[in-house]
């Protein structure tokens, strides 16, 4: 494995599990009530023009960011449902066959459903995570000072104390304190295969759970990018300072993506890696500790997406 080139993977924590997106399949292993693993693929499959606009800088970002949004809420649909169903199941039953892979058996109309409500899930978030905090700082220190650019400052502090306030809060749950800790694994995993190194629990424990690529680190860039941005506009009302931010959201996220690849590609230079360190401190947040059997969880999706990569690109 050591001999291989390393390419550019990514993923996302799912409940009880990890999804692992690779160039032709996206793969979910979840660990059952029974302690065997499930496998969920997806074959990847982009329409042309998409291809095209991912090629684009700043388009690229905002189309790669909903794709995502929409393909992930598929894989975390699946783990709930396989955690609804272990939570439910009477223990007297017999466990449930949980080692056979399974592939997408959705029917196209829950599929469709599924992303949608992804995509509107994100696209809602965004929204309220961008319209909330300049309306907090216009009603608190709207009249306060006329400096835009301290206005932009404040409005950013807001969205980052919200924002670390919501992920404190919710990391205290047991679900969301375990779905961390699979963040925690995947990045682990991803760090592991990236140096090289073959893919056991105690190797890949030897990494650290934080990671430049993370989605974390692109939450901040977007708070950053935006308070700079912002600063180019002025406005005369809450509503012209709401209604700018929206209208701005697309170039927040793109500019936001590119910077994310930027530090990413300078995590190596002493003397700028520091650029990526407030993605990293959010994601102490975001990330914890996994434990044994969640990295083994990690490295079985790891794998199954590699095994699948490659004999979908033979046969490509």
């Amino acid at each position: 494995m050591s001999q291989e080139p390393r390419n550019i993977y990514g993923g996302q924590a799912v409940i009880e599990g990890v999804m692992f997106a690779g160039k032709h399949v996206n793969v979910t292993a979840v660990r059952r009530k029974n302690n065997e693993i499930m496998f969920y693929e997806v074959p990847r499959t982009s329409q042309p023009f998409l291809q095209k606009l991912k090629k684009i800088p700043l388009i690229r970002g905002i189309v790669g960011i909903l794709e995502s949004s929409a393909k992930g809420s598929q894989h975390l649909n699946f783990s709930m449902e396989a955690y609804a169903e272990d939570e439910t199941q009477d223990d007297d039953a017999p466990p449930a066959k949980a080692d056979k892979p399974e592939k997408s058996g959705w029917s196209l109309s829950m599929i469709v459903g599924v992303t949608v409500a992804g995509i509107l899930s994100f696209i809602a978030g965004k929204l309220v995570f961008t319209v909330v905090p300049a309306v907090v700082e216009e009603l608190i220190f709207g009249q306060t000072f006329s400096n835009r650019i301290v206005h932009n400052l404040i409005e950013g502090l807001i969205k980052i104390l919200f924002l670390l306030t919501y992920l404190y809060v919710i990391s205290l749950t047991p679900i969301v304190k375990r779905l961390f800790q699979y963040h925690g694994a995947e990045h682990k995993v991803i760090s592991a295969y990236e140096a090289g190194v073959p893919l056991t629990v105690a190797n890949v424990q030897r990494f650290t759970r934080l990671h430049y690529r993370c989605g974390s680190s692109f939450i901040v860039f977007s708070v950053l990018v935006g308070v700079i941005i912002y600063s180019f506009f002025t406005w005369d009302s809450l509503w012209e300072r709401v209604y700018i931010r929206i209208l701005l959201l697309p170039v927040v996220l793109g500019v936001s993506y590119e910077t994310l690849r930027f530090t990413n590609a300078l995590r190596d230079v002493p003397v700028l890696r520091f650029l990526g360190f407030p993605g990293l401190w959010l994601q102490k947040l975001t990330t914890k500790e996994p434990n044994d059997e969640q990295v083994a969880v990690s490295i079985a999706s790891f794998e199954r997406m590699l095994e699948i990569d490659r004999q979908m690109g033979k046969t490509a």
